[in-house]
This record gives C-alpha cells, structure tokens and sequence, in this order.
C-alpha cells in the first residue's frame, strides 16, 4: 500500500465520508469481484454490491496494519461475510420483496450514518435519510430480523438463543420466538440487561461488565442464571 493510500485509509477510518466514498471507489474492482461469486441466488446484483460496500466499509472502520496482513486481504472475508449473511438470513424468514428492499435501504442508511456520525443512528435520523415513516422502519426492521437476533453466537461454546428452543419449522420457530421474548421479560432488570447486551448486542462478557458496572465474573454467574431460567420459562 502506498503512502497516499495509508493516508486516505486512515481518513476514511476517522470518519472522512469523502475518503471512504474514494475507497469504495477505487477498490470497486474488488468488491464486483467478491459479489459475483453470489450471483443467481435469487438477489440483484446491485444488492449484492451495496451489500459489498458495507462489508468493505466495516473493514476499513476495523483493520490494524499491526494486524500483519494487507488491506486487501483484510477485506475480502469482511466483504464476503456481510453478503453470506444477508443470504443466510434472507433464507430463512419469508417475507416480501418489497419489505426486504426497504429493509436493504434502511440497513444501507444505518451504516452510512453510523460510519458518518460515529454512533447508531436514531430512528428518526434513519426517517429523515431513507424518507420512510418511523414505522415502517420499526415494522421492515422487525420482520427481518427476528432470525438474525436468535441466531447470533455468543457465550460458551457457540450457543445461541435458538438453541432454547425446539427444532421445528419456520411458523413452529417464529411463535417459539415471540415466547422467547415474553420469557425474557420475566427475567429480573439486571438479568434482562445482561441477555440483551450479550445475544442482541453481541458484546463480550467483559464489554457487558463495563457497561453494567460490575465484575465479569457477576456477569458470567448472571447470564449462566438468566439462561438456565430461559430454558424453563420457553
């Protein structure tokens, strides 16, 4: 990488919208490359290579050159994974075309805004980018997320909120779902904090400690209480 390049990475990484948007620019070729591999499994290509974008732009916001790997190749496993788990995800819940593409769009205007403000957006800013009513974000970003949430690895040993519950079919897993949240209710304050911030969030145990204000090790015996009550409740 040349020095100019290390420079506009390093402007793109504090938040510079007009480097990041010469990023994406310059490693176009990159990303086509990556999102054609995907090709003829039921998504536009042009989803597919904003879906690229936003794997490259993740790369940008999260790669180290103490890492002792090329930019490049930093890169292309961000880029691939964010288009796998759209797929993976998109596959499993059915809904319709045109909440997914309203869906894409939010999704798209979240990133952008996180990357350009340095936080999560408020609803309202994501009304005010995509022009969508705050309920509709609120009604495409619930029906296509419920997967995504259940399905995300965290604790020991992989487990995820699924494995809570039975093995059944699509409609069997979604009521399942609504039950999982209502169990979760029943937990206590902290207990509820501590599931919400390590399966919903995805952050560490330690990261949640930090958060809450107390030790890992409370947090470790919080969360392994709050699942064992899960597993009774559901």
């Amino acid at each position: 990488m040349s020095t100019a390049q290390r420079e506009l990475l390093q402007l793109a990484k504090s938040g510079d919208k007009e480097a990041s948007e010469r990023m994406i620019v310059e490693n176009s070729g990159l990303i086509w490359s990556i999102a054609k591999r995907y090709f003829g499994r039921g998504v536009e290509a042009d989803d597919l290579y904003q879906l690229g974008c936003i794997g490259f732009i993740k790369a940008v916001e999260g790669y180290d050159p103490e890492f002792g790997t090329q930019f490049s190749t930093y890169a292309v496993p961000k880029i691939a994974g964010e288009i796998r788990r759209f797929l993976r995800d998109d596959g499993m819940i059915k809904v319709s075309r045109g909440i997914k593409e309203r869906a894409m769009t939010i999704r798209l205007a979240r990133d952008r805004l996180s990357h350009q403000n340095g936080r999560e957006p408020t609803v309202t800013e994501l009304a005010q980018e995509t022009g969508f009513t705050v309920e509709d974000i609120a009604m495409c970003e619930t029906a296509t997320s419920a997967y995504e949430s259940i399905n995300q690895e965290n604790g020991d040993d992989g487990f995820t909120l699924e494995s809570v519950l039975t093995s059944g079919g699509i409609e069997e897993t979604l009521v399942e779902t609504i039950a999982l949240n209502e169990a979760i209710n029943q937990l206590a304050d902290r207990e509820q904090q501590v599931i919400k911030l390590r399966y919903f969030r995805g952050f560490t145990q330690d990261k949640t400690a930090k958060i809450l204000g107390v030790s890992q090790v409370q947090v470790s015996r919080i969360e392994r209480k709050a699942l064992e009550s899960l597993r009774k409740f559901v």
